[in-house]
């Protein structure tokens, strides 16, 4: 009896479990069923997919950065908090204070010493030295790239930019040279005098043209001189290089394939506006030039500091500003405690942003020193006077545009450069320049 029960038992246990796997497959199937049949549904109501339009993904394929120029380019790009959520906008900010040598300037660096390479005109580890006028940035870069690559580095400056920047050049192995403030006209004035010193270097000047940016010499002999550049044998001879950031389309290049195509990658071409100070001008015309042509619609925007004539020249086609009138100014090249940016006169690479630029700000020494305390106290942003002076600009477009555009900047270099004056509290007081951080407070809630 117990036998046939268990039999019993045993069969119908089988028999249920043959019941349930068929349903279960049966169930299976028809969901899968269902849900391709959803899917393609699904599929079918989507817009089609315009490939031209993607920017293609950068895989890394190696991590190891490639010495210090391999360091350079592709920083991050960061959000203003305060200052967007104050506004309903995005404000991002590249932050190129993250490059190895603390700021935007080191693309130009890096770009220009490539290029002269490639053409032949530079070569590493023989001696060679290149010469650069600068108020403190492009000189730190160049220094730092210089010395990664092979090179020594002579940079003459103007005697009254923060001290801070000199010592920076010094530790970093680079000749310094100071000279008093003067006219471009002058043949003191820093950026004629780093000219002058790269044709002295050598024995025989191997190339001089103002326009083209190139001044080079070489400690050859003037035997076959007209064709050093192609010569083997003349690698191995040491040249004054004259880097000229100013009028050197290379400045121009490096933001042209490298800053701009970073940004509209980051963003994935959603940005409205573009805002950038300019002193050599190549930030604002490589990057704003790239973004123009890849999308027109967005607004390239000038950030220029009191007592520069870049503003006027967009608004008014006219350089000229009211701080230069004779008698009032308290320095000689840009009356303003900004560094880095401002000039009254039209480079060569200034000259190539004129066609792009929609629009011009001009900001005060008041309102930089109050927007860099701002960000310090509210983001934990501590950033030099361009950057403070690009924010600003940032702030009055975004007024101007309405809420829930995108504007993007350059966070050009950290407040490390500038403590004996922009972040000097006494400075800007014997100065008559006010720390107020309520003038910014004031900007951001006040109607245009």
């Amino acid at each position: 009896m117990s036998s046939n029960w268990d039999r019993l038992v045993q069969a119908r246990l089988s028999k249920e479990l043959v019941i349930g796997i068929a349903l279960g497959f049966s169930l299976c199937l028809s969901s899968t069923s269902l849900w391709l049949y959803f899917d393609r549904g699904r599929r079918k109501s989507r817009p089609p997919v315009d490939f031209d339009d993607f920017t293609p993904i950068e895989i890394v394929r190696n991590e190891v950065a490639n010495g210090i120029p391999g360091l350079v380019g592709n920083t991050p790009l960061v959000r203003i908090n305060s200052l967007s959520d104050a506004l309903g906008v995005e404000i991002l900010g590249k932050a190129e204070f993250l490059n190895p040598g603390g700021s935007v300037k080191d693309r130009v660096a890096l770009k220009i010493i490539e290029e002269a390479e490639e053409q032949g005109l530079l070569h590493p580890h023989c001696g060679s030295t290149i010469f650069e006028g600068t108020v403190g940035s492009t000189g730190i870069s160049i220094a730092t790239i210089g010395r990664a690559k092979g090179y020594e580095t002579t940079i003459i400056m103007p005697d009254d930019v923060a001290e801070e920047k000199s010592k920076a050049l010094e530790a970093l192995g680079a000749k310094v040279e100071k000279v008093r403030p003067s006219s471009i006209v002058d043949k003191k004035q820093f950026v004629n005098m780093a000219r002058q010193r790269a044709l002295e270097f050598g024995n025989t000047e191997i190339a001089d043209d103002q326009d083209e940016g190139i001044a080079i010499s070489t400690k050859a002999t003037s035997e076959g001189v007209d064709d050093l550049k192609s010569q083997v044998g003349m690698a191995t001879k040491a040249r004054g290089f004259f880097a000229d950031q100013f009028e050197n389309r290379s400045n121009y290049d490096a933001h042209f394939k490298g800053t701009g195509p970073e940004i509209y990658r980051q963003t994935n071409g959603e940005l409205d506006a573009f805002v950038s100070g300019a002193g050599t001008g190549g930030t604002i015309a490589g990057t704003g030039g790239y973004l123009k042509s890849i999308k027109p619609s967005i607004k390239v925007v000038l950030a220029d500091p009191q007592g520069s004539g870049l503003y006027n020249k967009i608004k008014f086609g006219v350089m000229f500003n009211a701080k230069e009138s004779e008698g009032t100014r308290r320095r000689h090249q840009v009356d303003t405690v900004v560094e880095g940016i401002g000039i009254n006169r039209l480079t060569h690479n200034f000259e190539l942003a004129l066609p792009i630029i929609d629009d011009a700000y001009s900001v005060t020494d008041a309102e930089a020193v109050s927007m860099s305390r701002y960000l310090v106290k509210h983001d934990g942003l501590f950033l030099g006077s361009s950057s403070a002076c690009n924010l600003v600009t940032c702030v009055r477009l975004a007024k101007k545009l309405g809420p829930g555009k995108t504007i993007v900047t350059i966070l050009c270099d950290s407040g490390t450069r500038h403590y004996s004056k922009f972040w000097n509290d006494d400075y800007l007081r014997k100065a008559d320049i006010p720390v107020d951080i309520s003038i910014v407070e004031k900007l951001l809630v006040q109607d245009d």
